[in-house]
């Protein structure tokens, strides 16, 4: 969420039952520039992002700060590792190098905010790496080998989320290959239909042994517009059956843009039986 919230009535007296179970995403620049004392307020765990230049230019206390302050609060978080402009699975060793260089800043920050996951991305895309797959396969899995090495010992899992992907099958490859309880799939919902063009029923339950995590929002199928729960075209209720019906009890993070849509989210979901969290 990049727009700060209003203070009032905290979202958590409101709905303890959702705020206690999910996680709100927010950018690390926002939250010390202001986000996080409406966070505390409204008892809100969030998703730290750290996109951007916030791993090069922030300092381990700027950090430690923000870690405090949720942990006095007694907020727990979830933290989301760069993506743009990195390519893990690079057939250029250089880019490689230095997309695992910025994806370890990320994952040194665990022993600060002691998060309970951290969310990456493959950056795989069929239109440029189709061609090289068998190259980047190899790339990328021996990345996340090198990211597992510090995130299994602090038994925090690394959340493979789907981005430009067009189907499951990037994503079995990886974690069969890695093999590792602390790697993990985070469907990213609005994903499916904004980049794929298709299901959740398309990606489970064939990564269902695997999903940890769920990124919810909404759109129509055109775009990733961000929207609310329920604002677009999204069958939120036939996921929470399928998962309810599996026994599937993924962690969870709203990924709303603006406090509205936040709200409406929270809303919607309050009419929806959500699967019980880990």
């Amino acid at each position: 969420m990049t727009e700060p919230l209003g203070l009032g009535t905290p979202l958590a007296e409101q709905y303890p039952h959702l705020t206690s179970r999910l996680f709100v995403n927010g950018p690390f620049e926002r939250l010390r520039q202001g986000l996080l004392g409406r966070f505390v307020h409204h008892g809100i765990r969030p998703e730290i992002g750290l996109e951007g230049n916030c791993l090069h230019d922030c300092s381990l206390a700027e950090f430690q700060e923000v870690a405090t302050a949720l942990r006095m609060a007694g907020l727990a978080c979830t933290l989301h590792a760069p993506f743009g402009d990195l390519s893990p699975g690079a057939s250029d060793p250089e880019i490689r190098r230095a997309s695992r260089r910025k994806l370890k800043k990320a994952l040194a920050l665990i022993e600060i905010f002691e998060p309970t996951a951290i969310v990456c991305h493959l950056g795989y895309e069929d239109n440029k790496h189709a061609w090289k797959r068998t190259d980047w396969l190899a790339h990328s899995v021996e990345t996340w080998q090198e990211l597992l090495k510090v995130a299994e010992p602090a038994g925090v899992p690394l959340m493979l989320e789907n981005t430009y992907e067009q189907s499951p099958e990037i994503h079995r490859e990886i974690l069969t290959r890695l093999n590792s309880p602390g790697a993990r799939f985070c469907l990213d919902v609005g994903h499916t239909l904004a980049f794929a063009g298709n299901s959740w029923r398309d990606w489970l339950p064939e990564l269902s042994p695997w999903l940890g995590h769920l990124h919810l929002h909404d759109n129509r199928g055109g775009r990733d517009e961000h929207l609310a729960v329920g604002q677009g075209v999204f069958d939120f209720a036939g996921l929470f059956a399928y998962l309810r019906e599996t026994g599937l009890r993924p962690s969870i993070t709203l990924e709303p843009h603006r406090e509205a849509d936040l709200v409406t989210s929270l809303a919607a979901l309050d009419k929806l039986e959500l699967p019980e969290p880990l």
